[in-house]
């Protein structure tokens, strides 16, 4: 496992022709995707995370990790959505701002096409909010509506380092592998997530302000999952309403979970364990298809041709369109 730096030495998201995208450039943008065509979008959110940490945490968790690999590899990363989808759990709590699924789809899909008409047609959306049951479909839709060549991931930071996140207590009841760093399950603005944050942007997070609350439910346990689906229970966090109480009545700290126990150290194996497989997934889309490389057209749309051809072209080359000519709007 890789020794990566942390806490990372701060944002970069006004760096003249850094590694964000807004900060380039048309001529730096088309030099930068002759060497590496990936783009890594951070998906967050606006939402209350108690008294300890900033309503924008998932947006930072998501911001500093992509700085990281970017720095690294030489791919690029977009400036991020900051608010997002949520669940009907969340509803109400002042400091969360909710976005219908189907704008931030309708938005997340403009963002996409977008990007793939300026040439970054290898995107990683890097999720670090609840909203992972939201961004495959506004994925599919894309690929349906347009069905250009391309490689789109939703990668879910949590879903990639499972036995890191996972407390000890929980993890042995289901049989699970779990690294034990936490005594609590992993929720939100809790121990977990408080302590991945003090790992990547301490300056944020004002622990002396850290309220605990006793997460709880109407059922036993063994039913629904917690944040990330973690354990592996029969039902997803997402797939129930009403199985236990929405935050303004039952957290109206703002957190669920026990943000006092949060400590940096407790979060770097994981944070080491995310940034080493999102570098061995960047070098490996670059290796299986170099810049400027696409997969096989032909597997993967049956749009019209000699239309394809030319979007792929793009539109500023000789016989080339833009993407919005298969469809608008995104």
């Amino acid at each position: 496992m890789t020794k990566w730096n942390l806490p990372p030495k701060g944002a970069v998201m006004d760096k003249p022709a850094g590694i964000y995208l807004q900060t380039m450039s048309i001529k730096q943008i088309q030099d930068r995707l002759k060497k590496n065509d990936i783009i890594i979008i951070p998906l967050g959110s606006t939402e209350n995370h108690g008294g300890a940490a900033c309503i924008g945490e998932d947006t930072f968790l998501v911001t500093r990790m992509a700085e990281m690999i970017a720095e690294k590899t030489g791919c690029t990363v977009a400036e991020p959505v900051w608010y997002g989808s949520h669940p009907f759990h969340h509803m109400g709590l002042p400091g969360t701002v909710l976005v219908p699924e189907n704008h931030f789809k309708g938005n997340v899909r403009a963002i996409m096409a977008g990007l793939w008409n300026m040439g970054f047609r290898k995107q990683i959306l890097l999720n670090g909010h609840g909203q992972e049951y939201v961004i495959p479909s506004a994925i599919h839709e894309f690929a349906k509506r347009y069905q250009v060549p391309g490689i789109f991931i939703n990668l879910n930071w949590y879903h990639a380092i499972y036995p890191h996140i996972r407390d000890k207590k929980t993890a042995e009841k289901y049989g699970l592998p779990s690294t034990g760093q936490f005594e609590t399950p992993f929720i939100h603005a809790d121990e977990c997530e408080t302590s991945y944050s003090l790992a990547l942007f301490p300056e944020m997070i004002e622990i002396e302000n850290a309220d605990d609350t006793e997460p709880r439910g109407y059922f036993s346990d063994g039913h629904v999952d917690k944040a990330g689906n973690a354990y592996m229970l029969p039902i997803k966090w997402y797939g129930q309403v009403g199985m236990g109480p929405v935050e303004f009545a039952a957290y109206p700290e703002g957190n669920v979970g026990s943000p006092t126990k949060g400590d940096a150290k407790k979060a770097e194996g994981g944070v080491n364990a995310l940034l080493d497989y999102m570098e061995k997934l960047v070098n490996e889309i670059l290796e299986k298809f170099p810049p400027g490389k696409l997969p096989p057209v032909d597997e993967l749309s049956q749009k019209d041709k000699k239309l394809l051809e030319r979007v792929i072209k793009g539109p500023l080359k000789e016989g080339g369109a833009h993407i919005y000519t298969i469809a608008y709007p995104p």
